[in-house]
């Protein structure tokens, strides 16, 4: 997935002075952003936002759908990343990936696609209009100092832990621990909820955590929760209770030991400041061995240009606004 705004802001963010040692409510309202290579698709944005820009390591934070394949196709040409995990997670639908690592895998509900940019890949995505319907999430983690440089690679997880109720993407949950590569703590959970049910789902209180709901309806500590917002929970919590109401209810709780360190997230890049950013730009738009070649791409796009560079330097803001 990418960030196709022509005019990216570039964000600096990650540090703990902002996060709060208490459980909290902060209801993340987000904003609509148009994707994809022919614009067909819109998503909802609710990380980065101006109100807090982490949760964790996590960083960015694309719902979208559901939505007709055949009318709303999502096609996102090759483009870079660098610096972070993409975690693509569908509830509907199937999505081809190929990348400049010479992965090409196709995967479908319930199934997760986890790319590691390390120091630099390109990659494509495509909805199949075999599947009617496309609905799912697409979510950024930032790599830490000591493996932002890694060798890019591309993980496939058709089978996860999972119950009645609850799958677990990454991380470890109530004793059990998801095989997807994970390099900071965190979690990433789906919860499926039947109608009229009260469920409570135990938390890691050093984590500070989100949730959001993909459809039906919930209220957390007397909060509604319709799908489009993202709910931030703080820190400090053993177990959240969930109520839903009249409808299925999907749910995804995301969350991590807060992210000491300060990023810059620009586009689709991250880095640590200014000029690291510069530079990857400039080798992305010289076609720099760094970030490879893509094939099996078979959309209407073409490779992504990079936007232009901000007029100013980067003036560190912290996690929140």
């Amino acid at each position: 997935m990418s960030n196709l705004d022509q005019h990216p802001t570039e964000t600096t963010c990650g540090g703990t002075q902002h996060t709060p040692t208490t459980p909290t409510l902060e209801l993340i309202h987000g904003h609509n952003v148009a994707l994809g290579g022919t614009r067909h698709t819109t998503v909802h944005r609710t990380l980065p936002d101006r109100q807090r820009r982490m949760i964790g390591a996590w960083c960015f934070n694309d719902h979208y759908g559901p939505n007709p394949t055949t009318t709303t196709p999502m096609d996102v040409p090759p483009h870079p990343h660098t610096g972070l995990q993409t975690v693509s997670w569908l509830i509907q639908g199937a999505i081809n990936h190929n990348d400049s690592a010479d992965h090409h895998q196709t995967f479908t509900a319930g199934e997760l696609a986890i790319m590691t940019a390390g120091h630099g890949i390109t990659h494509s995505e495509q909805t199949l209009t075999t599947h009617p319907t496309t609905h799912g999430y697409q979510l950024w983690t930032a790599l830490p100092d000591n493996t932002r440089n890694t060798t890019p690679h591309f993980d496939h997880h058709p089978h996860l832990p999972a119950d009645d109720t609850t799958t677990l993407i990454l991380g470890t949950h109530n004793g059990t621990t998801s095989p997807a590569p994970t390099y900071t703590p965190l979690i990433a959970l789906q919860l499926q909820l039947p109608p009229h049910t009260t469920h409570t789902t135990p938390l890691e209180p050093d984590f500070e955590h989100g949730i959001t709901t993909a459809t039906g309806h919930a209220t957390i500590d007397h909060t509604p929760l319709p799908p489009g917002p993202l709910l931030y929970l703080g820190t400090n919590r053993k177990s959240l209770t969930i109520t839903t109401h009249d409808q299925p209810t999907t749910l995804l709780l995301i969350g991590g030991q807060p992210f000491e360190e300060h990023i810059v997230m620009w586009w689709n890049l991250i880095a640590r400041d200014h000029d690291e950013i510069t530079t990857a730009r400039t080798q992305w738009q010289n076609h720099d061995p760094r970030f490879g070649t893509v094939t099996g791409y078979t959309g209407n796009g073409q490779r992504l240009t990079a936007p232009p560079m901000p007029t100013t330097r980067l003036k560190p803001r912290g996690r929140t606004r």
